[in-house]
C-alpha cells in the first residue's frame, strides 16, 4: 500500500523526485522501464502504527531516571508536534511500557488515550487525543523491566566488575520499547534529554556528550541534526574518555581505556579520508563508546557516538574497518535514510562500499581488497542458503518485509551484494564520475529518507542516461542471487594462503608449512582456516591448533571461524574454549552459525543447550531471541 505525501511536506523534502526525468521514455539504460513516476512515492511504513503523514514529532525531550535496582527507566517524553491535517488524534509506537498519563502544550490538563492490541513485533498503537492546535504533547511513562532495547548489566558482566551498566540497542523496531514515539525511519526529529543516574556512573548518548562524570549524576543532551527515531541512544556506566584526535575520542570502562586508544589511533585518518570523497562530515565530533560484550553487534552507527563491541579490540588493529564501516554511516543511513526496511540496503550497501573505500584510502588497495573478498566468501554462502530457504526473495536487494520482523533483512544480501552492485556500476562508469555522483547523491538527499526507486531514478538521471551506459540495475535490485556480471575482487596474497592450505592433508607437522603466526593478517588467516581442506580430519585439526593456538588466540574473528569448521570436524577440543566464548561473547554474528551448527546433530544440540542456559543472561534480545530460535527454546 502506497500513499501520497501532503504537498508540503513533499516541498520540505525537496519533491524527492528529479525535475525534468521521465521514466517513460526510451533510454540507453534497459532497465529505465522498471522506474516509473508512481514508484517515486514514499510508501507507507509497515512496520509502524504512526500516523505521521498527518501529524509528526518534529522535537522529542526525554527526562528520565535510570534505576538499576529495578531495570526502569522513568520519567516522561515531550513531543514538539507539527498537525499538517487538523488531526484530532496522534498515533504512536509503544511496547510494553506503563503510561500513568499525558498531558497537551501547557501540561496542565490530562488528555484522552488508548492503547491497542499487542503484537507481539510491532507492540501497540497509542492513540491520544489531540486539538489541531497542539503544539506539545508529553507522555508519563515507565519502561519494562525486560524492554527488548534495553540491556541492563550487573558489575560481574562488565569489563570492571564494579558497576551496573546500560546501554539500548534501537534498530529495527526497538526504540519504541523505551520510548513511545513514532518509531518510523520515514521521519527525522531533532531530541533532547534529561538522564538522571547514580552519581558514580556516566551517560552518554547519540548527541553531544560530557567528557567526564556529572558530581550529581544529572546529564543534559542535545542532538540538533534530524534524525530517525531508531538512532537514538544511551550509555550509562563506570565510563572514562580519551581523545584520538581532533574531532575524535573514545568512551569505555577505564581498564579498557589504554587498549582502545592504541586500537583507534587512525580514526581520525579515517574521518578526513570519508570527507576527501564524500564531502563534509556534518555531526560534529565523531566518538566511539566501546560497549560490554553482551553487545549484539560488531557496531551502531548512532551519530556523534558509535556503538562498539569490544571483539574489535584485537591488540593488532587488525579489525578496525567495523570503525570505517559505522564512520561511513554518517553519510549512507545517517544522513540519507532508508525510507523503509524494505530499503535496507540502501543504508548498509552503500556503507560496505564507503567502507572499503576508507580502508582502501587510509591502508593499501590490497588491504582493501583482502576485506571485500572476505565479505564476498560469506556472501556467497548466505546467498546460497537463502535461495535454498523459505523466502529467496530475500536475495533481492528490493525486499518485502511487511509482517515480519525486519530483522530478517539485515543479511549479507543488503551489505554485500548491495556494495558489489556499487562496486560494479563504479567499474562500468570509472571512479572519475562515480565518486562525484555519490558525493552529489549524498548532498542531494542529506537529512532525507529515500526509497529505492527514487535512488534508482537519481541513479538514471544523474549517471546511466548521461554517460549512455546500459546496466542491468533491475537484476540486481529486483532478481534472485548475484548477477554474472557482478565484478570480481582478486587477492593475490589470498592466492598464496589457500597453495598453503591445500598443504594441509600432505604434511605430517604444521611446521612443514613453513608459515608464522605473525607472517599474516587476521584475513589472511580466516582465508586459511576457510580453505582447510574437506579432507583434513580431527587429527589435523588438532595439528593446525598446537602450531597456531587458534582455540585460544584471542581474536575473536579468527577464534569463530576456527570453532565452525571444528565443529564440523569432530574437533572436539574446541569445546571448552568454545563455551568459554559463546558464554562472554554476545555478537550474533559469532552465536549464530555456531548455535546453528551445534543443532545439527542430536549430541551438538545437547551442548549447545547446556551452554546457552549459561550463556543466555549474557545476552541482549536480538542475540537470545536469534538463538532461541535455532534452539527451540523455551523459558
Amino acid at each position: 500500500m502506497t500513499k501520497l505525501l501532503s504537498f508540503s511536506l513533499l516541498f520540505s523534502a525537496l519533491l524527492f523526485v528529479s525535475c525534468g526525468s521521465d521514466a517513460s521514455n526510451d533510454t540507453a539504460n534497459s532497465d529505465k522501464d522498471s522506474t516509473n513516476q508512481d514508484s517515486l512515492v514514499i510508501p507507507q511504513d509497515d512496520h509502524s502504527y504512526s500516523n505521521s503523514d498527518d501529524v509528526f514529532t518534529k522535537h522529542l525531550h526525554l527526562d528520565l531516571n535510570v534505576d538499576f535496582e529495578t531495570s526502569i527507566l522513568s520519567g516522561s517524553v515531550t513531543h514538539d508536534i507539527e498537525n499538517l491535517t487538523g488531526a484530532t488524534t496522534m498515533i504512536f509506537d509503544m511496547n510494553d511500557e506503563k503510561i500513568s498519563h499525558i498531558t497537551l502544550d501547557d501540561d496542565t490538563v490530562g488528555t484522552e488515550f488508548t492503547i491497542g492490541e499487542d503484537d507481539e513485533l510491532l507492540g501497540s498503537p497509542l492513540t491520544v487525543t489531540i486539538k489541531p492546535e497542539t503544539k506539545k504533547l508529553t507522555i508519563y511513562y515507565e519502561t519494562d523491566p525486560g524492554s527488548n532495547a534495553l540491556q541492563w548489566l550487573t558489575p560481574q558482566q562488565t569489563s570492571g566488575k564494579k558497576h551496573p551498566y546500560l546501554y539500548t540497542q534501537g534498530q529495527a523496531v526497538l526504540t519504541r520499547t523505551w520510548i513511545p514515539c513514532q518509531d518510523t525511519p520515514l521521519k527525522r526529529i531533532t531530541y533532547s534529554a534529561k538522564i538522571q543516574t547514580p552519581k558514580n556512573l556516566m551517560a552518554v548518548m547519540s548527541a553531544d556528550n560530557p567528557t567526564e562524570k556529572s558530581a550529581d549524576g544529572i546529564y543534559n543532551f542535545d542532538m540538533p541534526q534530524p534524525i530517525p527515531t531508531y538512532l537514538i541512544a544511551l550509555a550509562v556506566g563506570d565510563l572514562t574518555f580519551a581523545t584520538l584526535g581532533e574531532r575524535t575520542g573514545v568512551y569505555t570502562e577505564p581498564n579498557m581505556l589504554q587498549k582502545c586508544v592504541s586500537e583507534f589511533v587512525d580514526v581520525e585518518k579515517m574521518v578526513i579520508a570519508a570527507e576527501e570523497l564524500y564531502g563534509e562530515y556534518k555531526w560534529g565530533r565523531y566518538d566511539i563508546i566501546v560497549l560490554p560484550p553482551s553487545f549484539p553487534f560488531g557496531g551502531m552507527e548512532n551519530p556523534k557516538l558509535t556503538f562498539a563491541t569490544p571483539t574489535i579490540i584485537a591488540g593488532d588493529r587488525s579489525l578496525v574497518s567495523l570503525i570505517a564501516h559505522e564512520l561511513a554511516h554518517s553519510w549512507s543511513g545517517n544522513l540519507v535514510t532508508n525510507a523503509t526496511w524494505d530499503d535496507f540496503w540502501l543504508n548498509e550497501g552503500f556503507t560496505v562500499y564507503i567502507e572499503n573505500r576508507i580502508m582502501e584510502k587510509v591502508y593499501s588497495k590490497e588491504y582493501s581488497d583482502m576485506l571485500l573478498s572476505i565479505e564476498y566468501q560469506g556472501l556467497i554462502n548466505e546467498n546460497e542458503d537463502i535461495l535454498s530457504g523459505s523466502h529467496p526473495e530475500d536475495t533481492h536487494l528490493k525486499l518485502d518485509l511487511e509482517g515480519r520482523d525486519p530483522d530478517e533483512g539485515m543479511t549479507a544480501i543488503a551489505y554485500v551484494k548491495g556494495a558489489l552492485f556499487l562496486k560494479t556500476l563504479e567499474a562500468a562508469v570509472g571512479r572519475e564520475k562515480f565518486d562525484p555522483f555519490l558525493k552529489s547523491y549524498f548532498d542531494t538527499y542529506a537529512f532525507q529518507a529515500i526509497t529505492t526507486e527514487i535512488f534508482i531514478d537519481y541513479l538514471n538521471t544523474n549517471l546511466l542516461e548521461p554517460n549512455k551506459i546500459d546496466f542491468n540495475t533491475d537484476e540486481w535490485i529486483h532478481g534472485e542471487g548475484i548477477p554474472d556480471n557482478c565484478i570480481v575482487i582478486d587477492s593475490d596474497r589470498f592466492d598464496i594462503v589457500t597453495e598453503k592450505a591445500k598443504l594441509i592433508t600432505t604434511v605430517t607437522t604444521s611446521k612443514e608449512l613453513n608459515v608464522k603466526k605473525e607472517d599474516w593478517t587476521t584475513h589472511e588467516w580466516i582465508h586459511f582456516i576457510r580453505q582447510i581442506p574437506a579432507e583434513a580430519d580431527a587429527s589435523k585439526m588438532e595439528m593446525l591448533d598446537k602450531e597456531f593456538n587458534f582455540s585460544n588466540c584471542g581474536n575473536a574473528e579468527i577464534m569463530s571461524e576456527w570453532y565452525l569448521i571444528s565443529i564440523q570436524k569432530g574437533y572436539d577440543k574446541i569445546n571448552k574454549p568454545m563455551e568459554t566464548f559463546l558464554i562472554n561473547v554476545g555478537r550474533r554474528k559469532y552465536l549464530q552459525p555456531l548455535y546453528e551448527e551445534l543443532a545439527k546433530t542430536e549430541d551438538g544440540l545437547a551442548f549447545a543447550k547446556q551452554i546457552y542456559a549459561k550463556a543466555r543472561p549474557n545476552y541482549h534480545s536480538v542475540s537470545s531471541g536469534t538463538i532461541d530460535e535455532i534452539l527451540n527454546w523455551k523459558e
